[in-house]
């Protein structure tokens, strides 16, 4: 940890020292920075007054990134890595802040990073990975958000707005071609129904006809994806002191199945007993992370249900089955926002969200079944949130609130295993159904005063309750003699906030923080014995304290961020794949088997250098250690993990976007480059040395002309063409298996607006 340390004050010397330098570099600037405008702690605040460390998007910047989805947004952000981890359809995000995160399909497991959409909280990973439509801010906010926001946003959070109607008839019509034959439509229509009340109507198709991937053993190309969505939103302004909104959207995804790479290695089973082992550590089976080899199959005989869970038959009768899979969600909601007198404001916000969800996988990566799945999911979750607001303009002001949470879960799962020794010849089709309920209530509040006109305090807290219920049946059943009946486990945790900030002057505020941050505990989703199915894991802990700066320079024509952080990490829950006496040989399972220590700086700049030419730039720090990690093994034996390093928690991140524009042709032209650098890392718990990725080097960049009302855009995005993986397994001795990022892709777009 010394070393560690003085790495540490090194980066921090070198920020300090580089502010004034890039100051120097600038002058003669005569473009002013724009004010950012964030709500992260749920009012309307500049981001230079916010005393945490908040990175933030505009509508203009996310339209000129054009990102697919919020994967091509975490540029953004300092030490954020956002990943699909193709364990399942719709987008199984894997987003990871200062090296917090979590990374599984099974929706049991909750997120560790919060995505907010509109004020509602996505209680899943499943479909947090949300396409870029109509989006008119993204905010990160890294470290523990428990105060204002919450269980299970111990590594910060992603807040995300859509635009709101604005009662003048306008539209937004966006079209474009990318090569895979792939194109795309969105429309964003704002019209007033009446003087009060304004609607916005929103359509969207994507349609990828060829997959990224190639499919050695069909020898088709995998990862198709048909998209397609609408939505209304409206808006009453009731009187001057009263709005009122409700939106609705609906979401509907075909796709291939996303494909897997076997990367096993000598020491897997399905290597030497099977012969499917990798070349090398850094190639799949196929010798090419953008090849695959898995197809579909599924037993032959009837297949297996609650009351028959356990169902063999021989190997010989599988029949091939289509590797698909669809992703649909409905979602709405409902908010008041109403200002009772100068000082008060009182918000309420009902929100409605659920996925429904198909997939047939095999996650062997093999031309053969050894290990596949069915597994149809239902998802769903309403909130209730109501908030007071003060502020009189005096030394007082805070926010206060109430919040009211329930999900459900349910998954059919069958899984089908072909190499189970005692059953030579013949594949198993197992049957395990699990249900998971979510109860959890809360009362937070934070306020600020101001000792003196520099000087504020900060101070708030959240007292939240958990409880979940968990039903399995199946090959295990929860409810069994002598149990009577499923087993459930209630949690409570206070998460407060201590900070202040203190203003040198208008251009520059320094500020000091403590957070605590909580993820709730629960039960395994995946289950091999009723011990398993009964025993809960629990809540998790973060605390973080940290110190920054915020400064604007040469007349906020420059703009330097910076902050840095240490936290402590106890009761750390891991996702454990770990050999089992089941029949499938393996088990996944979460248990509290860590304490870690993480510090880190990061640094933001964002500058205009002359009236053409503006840059936005940013470097995160992050050393994770952990103090403590071990497990039980089948012997009875604690195996030691506290060597392994932390997954996706490269050392360094950094990213460095530019955009210079100038007038053409009685319109506007501007070229932006973008390189966004993520440092060498694993991405599995255990670190197998097969699914450990290089540092990459991503590059995306786009030529723009704009003309009256049409825009005309040539991009191109991953133009390194860098494979690295998104996601790793290694599946308890058997295999292992990763998916890999996209490769490089070109497009072309128009955008017409009119009315706005």
């Amino acid at each position: 940890m010394n070393h560690n340390k003085t790495k540490l004050a090194l980066v921090i010397a070198v920020a300090a020292a580089s502010i004034p330098h890039v100051a120097v570099a600038v002058e003669g600037i005569s473009t002013s920075l724009e004010e950012i405008v964030v709500t992260a702690r749920k009012r309307s605040e500049s981001l230079q007054d916010v005393g945490l460390a908040v990175s933030a998007l505009s509508q203009t910047e996310i339209d000129n990134t054009f990102a697919r989805d919020l994967s091509d947004l975490a540029f953004v952000s300092p030490n954020l890595i956002i990943d699909d981890t193709a364990q399942g359809p719709g987008g199984v995000a894997a987003i990871f802040i200062r090296g917090i995160g979590a990374a599984d399909v099974e929706k049991n497991f909750d997120p560790a990073v919060g995505v907010v959409v509109d004020g509602i909280f996505l209680g899943a990973n499943a479909g947090s990975i949300l396409r870029s439509i109509d989006l008119s801010g993204v905010e990160v906010l890294r470290g523990p958000q428990g105060t204002l926001f919450g269980r299970n946003t111990i590594g910060g959070l992603i807040n995300v707005t859509h635009t709101q109607p604005t009662g003048e008839l306008g539209a937004k019509l966006r079209a474009g071609i990318e090569d895979y034959d792939t194109y795309y439509g969105d429309a964003i229509i704002n019209f007033g129904i009446t003087d009060d009340i304004a609607a916005k109507v929103s359509l969207a198709k994507r349609d990828q006809q060829e997959g990224y991937y190639k499919n050695v053993t069909s020898k088709k190309d995998v990862g198709r994806n048909d998209y397609q969505a609408y939505g209304i939103n409206l808006l009453w302004d009731v009187n001057e002191k009263l709005a009122i909104e409700g939106s609705y959207q609906k979401e509907e995804t075909d796709q291939d199945t996303p494909p897997l790479l076997n990367t096993g290695q000598e020491r897997h089973l399905f290597c030497f007993a099977y012969g499917y082992c990798s070349p090398s550590l850094s190639e799949p089976i196929t010798g090419d992370r953008l090849k695959v080899a898995q197809v579909g199959y599924k037993p032959g005989a009837e297949a297996a249900t609650r009351d028959n869970p356990f169902v063999a038959s021989s190997i010989d009768d599988i029949v091939p089955v289509p590797m698909k899979a669809t992703f649909d969600t409905d979602s709405y909601s409902f908010e008041v926002r109403w200002e009772l007198s100068d000082s008060y404001k009182v918000d309420y916000l009902f929100g409605h969200w659920e996925s429904n969800e198909t997939i047939v996988s095999n996650w062997d990566g093999t031309p053969e079944l050894l290990y596949g799945t069915n597994r149809p999911a239902n998802y769903d979750q309403d909130s209730n949130e109501l908030r007071l607001t003060y502020d009189a303009g005096g030394k007082l002001s805070y926010v206060a609130g109430l919040y009211l949470w329930e999900s459900s879960y349910d998954i059919d799962l069958r899984s089908w295993v072909a190499f189970n020794p005692d059953f030579p010849g013949q594949v198993l089709d197992l049957y395990q159904y699990s249900e998971q309920k979510t109860d959890s209530q809360a009362a937070f509040f934070e306020a600020d005063y101001k000792l003196t006109d520099a000087l504020t305090l900060t101070l708030g807290g959240r007292y939240t309750e958990d409880k979940k219920e968990s039903k399995q049946y199946g090959l295990v059943n929860t409810i069994s003699d002598p149990y009577t009946s499923h087993p459930n486990e209630k949690w409570d945790e206070f998460t407060p906030r201590v900070g202040a900030r203190y203003n040198i002057n208008d251009d520059m505020m320094l500020y000091a923080t403590y957070s605590r941050g909580y993820r709730s505990g629960g039960f395994n989703g995946r289950v091999g014995n009723l011990v398993e199915a009964r025993e809960p894991y629990d809540p998790e802990t973060v605390d973080n304290y940290e110190a920054g700066i915020k400064s604007e320079w040469l007349d906020n024509r420059l703009r330097v961020n910076a902050n840095a952080f240490y936290m402590e990490y106890d009761d750390k829950q891991e996702e454990l794949q770990l050999p089992d006496d089941n029949d499938t040989g393996q088990k996944t399972v979460v248990e509290n088997a860590a304490s870690a220590t993480l510090q880190g700086v990061e640094i933001e700049v964002q500058a205009f250098v002359n009236e053409n030419l503006s840059l936005r730039a940013n470097v995160g720090y992050l050393d994770t250690e952990y103090d403590d990690f071990g497990y039980v093994g089948l012997d009875g034996s604690t195996v030691d993990l506290s060597y392994l390093e932390f997954r996706r928690a490269p050392d360094w991140t950094g990213s460095l976007d530019a955009t210079y524009q100038w007038d053409m042709a009685g319109g506007k032209a501007w070229i932006r480059g973008a390189y966004h650098y993520i440092g060498e890392h694993y991405v599995n718990v255990t670190n197998s040395p097969e699914l450990e990725n290089d540092a990459q080097n991503l590059f995306d960049a786009s030529v723009n002309y704009s003309i009256d009302a049409f825009t005309f855009s040539l991009y191109g995005r991953n133009l390194t063409d860098e494979d690295g993986y998104t996601h790793g397994y290694d599946v308890a001795g058997l295999w292992s298996y990763a998916a890999t990022r996209p490769p490089r892709t070109y497009g072309f777009e128009v955008v017409y607006n009119f009315g706005e």
